[in-house]
């Protein structure tokens, strides 16, 4: 396959996945709509006309806007293309003779800062004017920068090793390179995954233990009757930042702990918290974190395996403006571009996640006295407060949505 033919199948897919995908919020857009004038049977009892209309104008705001930002972002990568550029900026490193190390560590940070900056408007625009105009933005303009300048260099502490290792892989253990790689990509991984916890989330967030008290209590005893280990439970102050709520584990191992934003403490009663965190537990207890981590491991080899069949391939390199083959035109070929020809992949994994979620919801409802009662209660409140989209078009949920739908979580529920 020459390089013009590889380049008008890449237009050609990229085209169809952001008409399918913008068709699909518009879809979302008109749902949104049509039932703007009635409250949904299923939350009248929780909802008043105007939170419900609030939350309407939300999922219209956000449907917008995540439109505009699809489209912009697909016509500045098909310039970026068109134009040469990832040509042009490699070119011009290798004319600095900085040895093949550096060379490509400065390309994928190059682009990547291009991309940063180009997305920096729409993320300005989407905190402090769609948060803000909708009462969730509790952030200042200095703490959005300050985060996004940690990300950074935390970013460069971690990428550049990862990066490193691979190169010296490729140099130095021939045509099987990329399963060695792979090996240690998923270390790497593993690595980051238990040092998280400690170690990079509280340069974002301060992490308090959970005071003594009732709620405390029921955790602990939830924990003890389902038999998890926890290396403890933690408010995180996400209020700094926004009034959103939610709550998580994270780490593996002697690493794993109970995460609680402050503002879901605000808003749950104590045995809708605990429902929640039966639901997570579920998560575990049903193997789906180890479920999904085998997916992500053979989708790694399956990245690795293709990076090493396009490696030498040279009209790849030619249709997207590269001059000379190399490992960081790859990396950000596939990056930028495997999207195009994966999207019809993506209802597969949300069909996927989302039969996890029922399975969850039924272990906490199993574990948890009345929890699917309070399970439920918890889901009503927690939709309210973050103005969900109560009446999500089919096809955009089945697309996209990692979880069931409101509706569809409560009527489960209400079976249990």
């Amino acid at each position: 396959m020459d390089a013009h033919t590889i380049l008008i199948l890449f237009l050609g897919f990229f085209s169809l996945k952001l008409i399918w995908e913008s068709l699909l919020i518009l879809l979302n857009i008109k749902s949104s709509r049509e039932h703007a004038a009635k409250i949904p049977a299923f939350v009248k009892k929780i909802i008043d006309k105007e939170s419900y209309t609030r939350s309407v104008e939300y999922s219209i705001t956000k449907g917008k806007f995540s439109l505009l930002n699809d489209v912009a972002g697909a016509f500045f990568l098909v310039l970026l293309i068109l134009s040469g550029f990832l040509g042009i900026v490699d070119d011009y490193l290798y004319s600095l003779n900085i040895g093949t190390y550096l060379h490509g560590l400065l390309f994928l940070f190059s682009i990547g800062l291009v991309f940063a900056f180009f997305s920096l408007p729409f993320s300005l625009y989407a905190q402090f004017v769609i948060e803000e105009r909708f009462g969730f933005n509790k952030m200042t303009p200095a703490l959005f920068f300050f985060d996004r300048l940690k990300a950074l260099i935390i970013t460069v502490i971690i990428a550049a090793p990862l990066y490193f290792v691979l190169l010296w892989l490729l140099e130095v253990t021939g045509s099987w390179w990329w399963l060695l790689a792979f090996g240690f990509y998923t270390l790497f991984q593993l690595f980051i995954t238990i040092i998280y916890p400690a170690v990079i989330a509280p340069l974002f967030n301060k992490f308090t233990a959970i005071e003594d008290g009732s709620l405390k209590q029921k955790i602990n005893a939830l924990l003890k009757k389902v038999h998890y280990k926890s290396k403890g439970i933690f408010i995180m102050d996400g209020s700094k930042r926004s009034k959103h709520s939610n709550a998580y584990f994270t780490g593996i191992g002697k690493t794993k702990r109970i995460v609680l934003f402050d503002t879901l403490i605000n808003i749950l009663k104590e045995n809708e918290i605990t429902a929640v965190l039966a639901h997570e537990i579920g998560h575990q207890k049903k193997k789906h974190i180890i479920k999904m981590l085998i997916l992500s491991i053979l989708s790694v080899l399956l990245a690795f395996f293709l990076i090493q069949l396009l490696l030498n391939y040279h009209p790849l390199y030619t249709a997207f403006g590269f001059s000379r083959v190399s490992l960081h035109a790859v990396l950000i070929l596939l990056s930028l571009c495997s999207g195009a020809f994966t999207f019809m992949l993506t209802p597969l994994f949300s069909l996927l996640s989302r039969k996890h979620e029922y399975t969850a919801d039924k272990y906490a409802a199993q574990q948890v006295t009345k929890g699917a009662m309070h399970l439920k209660n918890a889901l009503l409140s927690l939709s309210k407060d973050n103005l969900s989209n109560l009446t999500p078009h089919p096809l955009y949920s089945f697309y996209y949505y990692s979880h069931p739908t409101l509706a569809e979580r409560v009527k489960a529920l209400e079976k249990l």
